[in-house]
């Protein structure tokens, strides 16, 4: 079965309760085809293609008919580098219920240019995303980079989310460029991979929430919990985080939708809702 074949998969639309979408922003998409859709030469990794399905986007509406959700981001993977045939592929097959994300290379001169080609081709993708953390330096030397300041212009100027998929010790110089363009939303993954940087670092990441286009995405906690599904042993710190940023700044990302109801208990059932699609339908404009 080809990876683009024509597959729809029925959901049930799976709202909480509070009548809002549940919107998960997080997975990746991986094809075994390897001739038609190749890893970068630049990739810092590469998944095993023999495990790969033949039809991954079939497999994923299927899990998200599984868990209850919605509507999703998918997040395009560094192993393609600035290859995006596989994503748009993704978006083309599955136009109502997906959107997409991309990726640049801050030292390639015709970052901006392709990042403006690739928008007007495929206004589905909604984001820009840079990776910036302790063993990711392959990517940007510094937030300060002419190349990262030019795409973050074309961001804005294209309406972008800018995501940051960064640990720590990137915080203080991301600030920078968030004061730069306040009118950027920023979404940082993973609770900004706490456990890649030291607990002052990580104050700098709790100083961001006092600028209110930043967003914190409540995913990867499989990085430092290993008691799946709901990661329970985690919550005094998601909850310390969550609570710094707030109902309106925070936003679900991966794993199960139960995690946002076992992690914030403490917070209604509207502003439990918010983090779990609520949020991101207001940010995209996904009505």
């Amino acid at each position: 079965m080809s990876s683009v074949s024509t597959i729809r998969t029925d959901m049930t639309t799976t709202a909480t309760t509070t009548g809002v979408p549940v919107i998960e922003w997080n997975a990746h998409i991986f094809s075994g085809d390897t001739e038609r859709y190749p890893f970068h030469p630049r990739a810092v990794y590469t998944p095993n293609a023999a495990r790969l399905s033949p039809d991954p986007l079939a497999d994923y509406l299927k899990r998200l008919a599984g868990e209850g959700i919605d509507r999703a981001v998918i997040v395009h993977p560094e192993p393609y580098g600035d290859d995006h045939r596989l994503v748009l592929d993704c978006l083309k097959r599955e136009q109502g219920r997906l959107r997409g994300t991309c990726l640049f290379y801050p030292d390639d001169r015709d970052a901006v240019s392709k990042l403006r080609a690739l928008v007007a081709q495929e206004p589905r993708l909604v984001a820009l995303r840079f990776h910036a953390h302790r063993g990711k330096e392959q990517y940007l030397r510094s937030f300060d980079d002419e190349g990262v300041r030019a795409q973050w212009a074309a961001a804005a100027e294209l309406g972008l989310i800018v995501e940051l998929h960064i640990g720590p010790n990137y915080a203080a110089q991301a600030e920078a460029r968030i004061r730069e363009f306040p009118g950027v939303p920023v979404l940082i993954d993973h609770l900004a991979e706490a456990k890649l940087g030291t607990p002052v670092e990580y104050a700098d990441v709790l100083a961001l929430a006092a600028h209110k286009n930043v967003y914190m995405k409540l995913s990867g906690i499989n990085h430092f919990a290993s008691d799946a599904p709901l990661y329970e042993s985690a919550q005094r710190f998601t909850r310390q985080v969550a609570d710094a940023f707030g109902p309106d700044q925070l936003v679900w990302g991966s794993g199960t939708p139960k995690i946002v109801d076992a992690h914030l208990a403490h917070w209604s059932e509207t502003d439990r809702a918010k983090v779990k699609g609520g949020t991101l339908a207001r940010l995209l404009n996904w009505q």
